[in-house]
C-alpha cells in the first residue's frame, strides 16, 4: 500500500504584527555595528571600544578601584577585569592595592597610557562626529537627549 504524501504549500507572507526592520533593538544594533566599523577603522591605535572607554574614563577621573571603573564604563566585573588585564599587559595601566582598602584593586594610567589617551582623543571625537554625520546639529542633540532618557 502506497500512501500519498500531501503536498506542502508555501504560505504567503502576510503583514506581521512584528516587523523586524521597525524594532528599536534591531535599529540600535545596526547603528552600533556601523559605529563599531568606524571606530575600528579610525581609532588610530589597537584599542577596542571597551579599552578606549577605560582609558578615557581614567583620564577623566584619575585612579579608581577596578569595580568603580567597571561601573563608570558600564562593564560587569569579569569584563572590566579582562580589559584592565590587557591594558596593563600593554603598559597602559597599572594596578595596586587601594590604600584605603587593601582588598580593592586600584587602577591608574601609566605615562604611556596618558600619552595614548591624549593621542587618540581627537580620533575618538572624529568617530563620534562621523557616526552622527547624517544628522543636522538639532537632530544630533535630540538623538543624544532621547538616548540619555533610555539609558
Amino acid at each position: 500500500m502506497s500512501r500519498e504524501i500531501p503536498l506542502r504549500r508555501s504560505v504567503k507572507p502576510s503583514r506581521s504584527l512584528y516587523v523586524l526592520d521597525e524594532q528599536i533593538g534591531f535599529i540600535l544594533r545596526q547603528v552600533s555595528q556601523r559605529h563599531t566599523v568606524i571606530f575600528a577603522r579610525d581609532i588610530g591605535a589597537e584599542l577596542t571600544p571597551t579599552q578606549w572607554a577605560a582609558l578615557a574614563k581614567l583620564t577623566e577621573t584619575g585612579p579608581c578601584s577596578q569595580n568603580q571603573l567597571g561601573r563608570l564604563t558600564a562593564m560587569d566585573a569579569a569584563t572590566i577585569k579582562g580589559v584592565v588585564d590587557r591594558l596593563t599587559a600593554r603598559g597602559l595601566t597599572e594596578t595596586s592595592a587601594d590604600p584605603e582598602d587593601g582588598r580593592r584593586l586600584r587602577v591608574s594610567l601609566t605615562r604611556a597610557g596618558q600619552q595614548m589617551a591624549e593621542k587618540v582623543a581627537s580620533n575618538a571625537l572624529a568617530i563620534s562626529r562621523e557616526t552622527l554625520a547624517p544628522l543636522d546639529s538639532r537632530e544630533r542633540e535630540m538623538l543624544v537627549a532621547l538616548l540619555e532618557k533610555l539609558r
